[in-house]
């Protein structure tokens, strides 16, 4: 197995960032820098990318994390909700199976904006104009393009200039998509952002003025931009048809992130802990739990015994996120039992070590939740193209500071390629509704007011009650395998921050899709081609599929880890050029 390290070993002494792009995590560290905590410097890196990768996220999208803040771990759903007005009926009513992956029917309530509002008005330490400014400048005086921000940009625009004409306004010049290194400015961004400061300064109390942004955003002139916006303006969309969205001021003025416990569970010593089934989270623990029953250590790492239990884990534990996994507010999702020892014992001892399994096959909680016909998860059509599926539309950070307080956010949705700008504001809506089924016999089937079971998943684990690893990556389903072989890599292989993030990874896409068309490909594995020949030949005589992906293809991960001499072990991989970390 190569040992190829692409960058340093980033150590730190008082506090440490991890961002999608170089410049969000320079502003993170600014923050710190000026005396401000994780939650001030995380707010500021997430604003930051919402300016800086719109391709992967924004403003109009949501933002789950995972938060140790003075000595109390918690799970936030940032999370937004279903229009109350949009029925399953009325998805019945128009023929539509599928809710599709862009335009306005799939939006949901805009929960980055509130999100970050409330954990700074709760946690926060600086005014709200000091962790906006660098967005604000960002947006304002503008960035420098890069090759990606560029390629996402050409792509849409043949639909930017036929039909989403704000869009075109937005990210056009003279109709043309920008060349990297190019300057980009956002001046509608700039202006809702200096909005949401503005509101903040009227008042002399720091958590008072935050609240004000967020009754501005939520139940003020933002939110009725976006009603009015999903009210006046049909977009043809995967269905065919142009769709309205049915987003309203009653939508939006309802909906709040919500602080949970996070699920937890322990494996050699570490706790790691997740957001709950409303999110993809749970199957990090659930994989874990089954593959706490071999010696990993004893075996090589990246060897042909090792990738397979982590392919048969992952069938495992993904089948059963299809079965159960939903908001629980609306769904029962026997989490207990799912990460119960003698549940993942029974389900361990269904690995053959020697050949691959076939089939969806989530356990059977009958007793609990009746199963579902999950072959109903199994749509028509050609298998999803693994590199792309996994890489794109989302992007994660993470942040410790000086008092070990800890930040792991995965922001996502509000897609510049997905839906149109609303020119008020200056950014698009979520499509993160497609990710409901429309099945009422499943969990994660569709409702007016519920979280659909998305895909983002930051990481978050202890030792002693004490922070030890902040970690994530973007990459839709992929995520909570790409994190999990991370995780491996430190745990049971010894390996540091930087070797763990650059080490060659293999994807599972045996199970349903999450984005809209729900593509499955049952048996495929996804190796990048670092992993050496004869064992993607000897996986594949084990009956594993195998797709050879290029080198650097899976994800944009990234960890801090907390050192027991108090510095910091700081790394984000060499994929997708752009992420970094920085710190003192």
């Amino acid at each position: 197995m190569s040992k190829h390290i692409a960058r340093p070993n980033f150590r730190a002494r008082s506090h440490a960032v991890a961002a999608g792009h170089y410049l969000a995590a320079m502003a993170g560290h600014d923050v710190l820098r000026d005396g401000g905590n994780a939650i001030d410097a995380a707010a500021a890196v997430a604003f930051c990318l919402a300016v800086l990768e719109p391709h992967q996220n924004g403003l109009g999208g949501e933002c789950p994390m995972v938060v140790h803040f003075q000595g109390r771990t918690m799970a936030v759903s940032g999370q937004g909700t279903s229009p109350r007005g949009l029925t399953l009926d009325w998805f019945r009513e128009q023929g539509i199976s599928l809710i599709p992956g862009d335009g306005l029917l799939p939006a949901t309530v805009p929960a980055h904006v509130g999100t970050w509002l409330v954990m700074l008005r709760d946690f926060g330490t600086m005014p709200l104009a000091r962790v906006l400014e660098p967005a604000i400048d960002l947006a304002g005086t503008g960035f420098a393009a890069y090759p990606r921000l560029c390629e996402a940009i050409a792509g849409a625009r043949d639909r930017f200039l036929n039909e989403w004409r704000s869009s075109a306004e937005t990210f056009l010049r003279n109709g043309a998509a920008p060349e990297p290194g190019d300057r980009v400015q956002y001046p509608a961004i700039a202006e809702t952002l200096r909005r949401l400061r503005n509101q903040a300064a009227r008042k002399i109390n720091r958590a008072d003025g935050v609240q004000a942004a967020f009754d501005w955003f939520y139940k003020g002139p933002a939110a009725a931009a976006i009603q009015d916006f999903c009210a006046s303006t049909r977009s043809r969309d995967a269905t065919g048809r142009d769709n309205k969205g049915f987003l309203t001021v009653e939508d939006i003025g309802r909906w709040k992130p919500k602080r949970e416990d996070p699920l937890s569970l322990q494996y050699r010593g570490v706790t790691v802990h997740k957001c709950g089934p409303w999110s993809q989270g749970p199957v990090f623990l659930q994989q874990l739990a089954i593959l706490s029953g071999f010696d990993l250590a004893a075996m090589e790492q990246g060897s042909v015994e090792y990738l397979h239990l982590l392919i048969e884990a992952a069938r495992l534990a993904f089948a059963d996120r299809e079965a159960y996994y939903g908001d629980p507010d609306f769904d029962r999702v026997p989490m207990a039992k799912l990460l119960s020892e003698s549940y993942n014992a029974a389900r361990r001892a269904m690995i053959d070590t020697h050949k691959a399994a076939e089939g969806l096959r989530p356990g059977d909680l009958s007793e609990h939740v009746p199963l579902p016909d999950v072959s109903t998860a199994l749509p028509p059509g050609a298998a999803a193209d693994i590199a792309d599926a996994h890489t794109a539309d989302t992007t994660h950070l993470d942040v410790v500071d000086r008092h070990g307080n800890c930040v792991s956010a995965t922001p996502s949705g509000g897609w510049l390629m997905t839906s149109p700008v609303i020119p008020d504001l200056g950014f698009p809506l979520g499509t993160r509704g497609q990710m409901f089924y429309l099945d009422p016999a499943r969990a994660n089937c569709y409702a007016p007011g519920k979280r659909p079971r998305t895909t983002l998943s930051p990481s978050l684990a202890t030792r002693d009650g004490r922070p030890w690893l902040v970690f994530g990556t973007p990459g839709g389903d992929g995520q909570d395998q790409w994190t999990l072989q991370l995780f491996l890599n430190i745990v049971e292989f010894g390996m540091t921050a930087a070797e763990a993030v650059e080490a060659p990874t293999v994807t599972v896409q045996s199970f349903p899709g999450s984005f809209y068309p729900r593509s499955c490909t049952p048996g495929l594995v996804a190796c990048e081609s670092r992993i050496p020949i004869k064992t993607m030949t000897a996986l594949q005589e084990m009956g594993h599929e195998i797709e050879v992906d290029p080198a650097f293809a899976h994800g944009k991960p990234s960890v801090i880890r907390l050192l027991e001499d108090g510095s910091l072990e700081a790394a984000i991989t060499s994929r997708a050029e752009i992420g970094y970390v920085t710190g003192w």
